[in-house]
């Protein structure tokens, strides 16, 4: 596929500066890119990298005035460069149609149109997948569990018994939603197994990366709010409730009956005691150690978790200790020779 650079301007709503006429046939990164190709720049940090490159055109911010390339100016250059990607990538991978004869299909399961089902899925009875669905090798859908329409579920996707998934979904491989909550009763030095009869439920275009594995609530249900981005190697709790267009970075982890907010960011490696809440719009940081409430749009880090600048004064003070140790070590040395 190709197209002008007027034509892509038209298509991510941006204007041109420069030669329209010049043809683009892929994508790629601003150092990588090659003649024929679109690349971007949302940083002004890399404007430099323009004239640099071998892109044949650059999707820019609207506050670069002029450039050695022809330029898409745009609002949101990284937005207008995703749409850029999807448009030269959709035609690449031929996408599976049909129903594999290998697959298995119980009783009272409900199909939609256009659903693709690859080989050895397993799909148990009274499950329910919605139109225009696809579901790639290996994965299993448990009784009566339903899936929204225009899903994506990747190879090795185990969604068990009575959860829900709405539209738009997309799952990568090897993630388990609704595995059994951890709990369990110590009676006698012996743990005794708690039921969780409860469900998952993941609302309208969530992404959920790799190996994340998402508890079914004790009683009632674990919630992944609307527009929820959850990257791999994430653990989220039984009963937890998580709030829409909420961002979870790898190898975080949400404890029991945690609820967090709306726009919520919660960084890698991030830990969350069970049965607090995290306010709307708020930051925890990296390898941060959450133990009590946040509030609204604060941002939080360290272990145990502080406001940031507190967090940031603390561990100033922490990489002085060593000249403190030398320095007290001479005025008790000092102090020595006097007496």
């Amino acid at each position: 596929m190709q197209k002008t650079v007027a034509e892509l301007a038209k298509i991510l709503g941006g204007e041109v500066l420069g030669d329209g006429s010049v043809t683009i046939q892929g994508v790629s990164g601003i150092k990588e890119a090659k003649e024929g190709e679109i690349a971007f720049v949302a940083n002004q940090k890399y404007l430099s990298l323009i004239d640099q490159s071998g892109a044949s055109a650059i999707i820019t911010s609207k506050e670069v005035s002029q450039s050695s390339k022809p330029l898409i100016r745009t609002d949101n250059p990284s937005l207008a460069f995703a749409k850029a990607v999807s448009l030269f990538a959709k035609n690449k991978l031929k996408l599976p149609r049909g129903i594999h004869p290998t697959a298995v299909i119980g009783k009272n399961v409900k199909l939609g149109k256009d659903v693709a089902i690859q080989p050895y899925c397993i799909i148990e009875d009274d499950a329910e997948i919605g139109g225009a669905s696809l579901l790639y090798s290996g994965v299993y859908i448990g009784q009566q569990a339903k899936i929204g329409e225009q899903c994506i579920i990747y190879p090795h996707v185990s969604i068990r018994e009575k959860v829900i998934i709405g539209n738009r979904v997309i799952i990568h491989n090897g993630t388990v939603l609704g595995s059994d909550g951890f709990g369990f009763a110590k009676i006698r030095d012996i743990h005794h197994k708690i039921p969780q009869i409860g469900t998952v439920v993941v609302e309208d275009d969530v992404e959920i990366g790799a190996n994340v594995t998402i508890d079914r609530a004790r009683f009632d249900k674990t919630v992944i709010g609307r527009g929820t981005k959850i990257d791999n190697l994430v653990q989220i709790a039984h009963n937890v409730v998580i709030g829409e267009n909420s961002i979870i970075v790898a190898q975080a982890g949400i404890s029991g009956s945690t609820v967090v907010g709306k726009n919520v960011t919660v960084a890698g490696q991030a830990g969350l005691v069970g049965h607090i809440t995290v306010g709307d719009n708020a930051i925890i940081a990296a390898q941060a150690g959450v133990t009590k409430d946040v509030p609204p749009s604060a941002c939080v880090s360290g272990y145990p978790a502080k406001p940031h600048q507190i967090a940031k004064r603390i561990n100033a003070y922490v990489q002085k200790l060593p000249e403190l140790f030398k320095k007290v070590a001479r005025l008790e040395k000092t102090k020595k020779s006097r007496t």
